[in-house]
């Protein structure tokens, strides 16, 4: 038996009035994906824990089959791990985003020109214009060489999100991340809280916040944004430090369910949770994690892993929740229809002509709704497919929250992972 899963990052949504009362994924067309919901079974799971915030690394971790009340640690540590960091038992991981922060006098991106106190700026794009990793290396080689010491490391990670090591850190902080407050200002959002290490002094947030504004100092007027400016592209001009955490310890997933896999994704943090559960990870050149990624290149990565005798592809595609975050409605269908007919259906079509029994579960790890540009608790639709027991054909059934309420429920996504494997 071989077993994927798809997870659209962030595709879950709420019903909008320009689409005629439907949500994103009732409109985009997805002819394979509601094939094998209409052959198979549909529903609704809960992947984000009460109490739990809303981010992809509890998500992901709960779709994987990892209760995240349990195994979670925080974001950084995971992605961490997929760079490459070895992290002591002392050591805390921070993810340090590059944004784009925008004077409000101007409406422009703030520069070396910029009066306005730093305080007083907007965030306005979490991701600087999904900046390329080889401009965003530059920047954060910058901030080391200018803001690192022996205490304190940051690393280059993928595009806008890179990581910050603080040797006998604290976790103790309460930070916010970035996509969750587009358009605020940034005085209103500061990292907060006093760290306790033990056998070390405490140390306040404050630090944390000292740290973005010498990085806005030195990242406003370098010639990596100055050029970006000239061409019309967000500025990434300040680091945003926030999902703090402690070196992650996760079961081995050959362990729980006997069977070997890989995980394909251009983000770390999937990356990571791959590394630290015992499963492959491969890179797929021009994976980008949005709506312009190479979608044929990663669907034939995966091909490949199931040549080479993995049981389970674990296939992660991070455009849906971009396009939700920058609000892009449009790009966040047209990102669904491109996963159906670049993702889904040249992988089924393979499995099919295998002549191996086969599963397919679809599932986003959590819901961004356009309406609010960030993540939410609220459950999630799925598609369980099984080439073994097709149902009777019902289009009735199909990928998308008013289906899946009529279907079987789960309360949390590590629960749906039992059911995938091991029903």
């Amino acid at each position: 038996m071989k077993y994927l899963i798809i997870v659209p990052d962030g595709a879950g949504d709420e019903k909008i009035e320009e689409l005629g009362g439907k949500t994103p994924l009732e409109v985009a067309a997805m002819p394979m994906i509601n094939e094998l919901a209409a052959k198979g079974e549909v529903g609704m799971v809960q992947t984000i824990p009460n109490g739990v915030a809303p981010g992809s690394d509890a998500a992901n971790l709960s779709v994987m089959g990892y209760d995240p009340a349990v195994y979670l640690t925080g974001r950084s540590p995971l992605e961490a791990a997929s760079i490459g960091i070895d992290m002591s038992e002392t050591d805390v991981a921070f993810r340090t985003n590059i944004i784009t922060l925008v004077d409000p006098a101007t409406g422009r991106p703030a520069d070396e020109t910029t009066q306005t106190a730093y305080e007083d700026l907007i965030i306005t794009d979490h991701s600087s214009g999904d900046i390329t990793t080889e401009e965003a290396d530059v920047l954060i080689k910058a901030v080391q060489h200018k803001l690192g010491n022996d205490k304190i490391q940051f690393y280059t990670g993928v595009s806008y999100r890179h990581c910050m090591i603080v040797k006998e850190g604290s976790t103790d902080y309460q930070l916010t991340p970035p996509h969750d407050v587009l358009g605020k200002r940034v005085g209103d959002y500061l990292p907060k809280g006093e760290g306790t290490v033990e056998g070390a002094e405490s140390q306040e947030a404050g630090f944390i916040t000292k740290l973005m504004k010498e990085s806005y100092e030195l990242l406003r007027c370098h010639p990596v944004n100055q050029k970006r400016i000239a061409k019309g592209l967000n500025s990434a001009n300040t680091t945003w430090i926030w999902g703090q955490g402690k070196k992650p310890s996760l079961s081995s997933f050959y362990d729980k369910y006997k069977i070997t896999g890989t995980a394909v994704s251009a983000v770390d943090l999937i990356k990571g949770i791959a590394i630290c559960a015992g499963l492959d990870s491969v890179d797929v050149e021009g994976a980008t994690g949005t709506l312009h990624t190479n979608f044929e290149g990663k669907a034939q990565a995966a091909v490949e892993e199931f040549k080479r005798g993995k049981d389970f592809v674990y296939m992660h595609l991070e455009g849906p929740d971009e396009c939700s975050h920058q609000g892009d409605q449009p790009g966040k269908i047209k990102c669904m229809e491109l996963i159906d007919e670049k993702i889904a259906k040249p992988l089924v079509e393979y499995l099919r002509s295998t002549g191996e029994a086969f599963k397919v579960l679809v599932v986003p790890d959590h819901r961004t709704p356009l309406c609010i540009r960030t993540h939410s608790s609220t459950p999630v639709p799925f598609v369980i497919y099984d080439s073994t027991k097709e149902q009777n054909l019902d289009n009735a059934r199909a990928f998308n929250e008013t289906s899946g309420i009529m279907g079987k429920s789960f309360g949390s996504g590590y629960e749906l992972a039992d059911y995938f494997f091991k029903r």
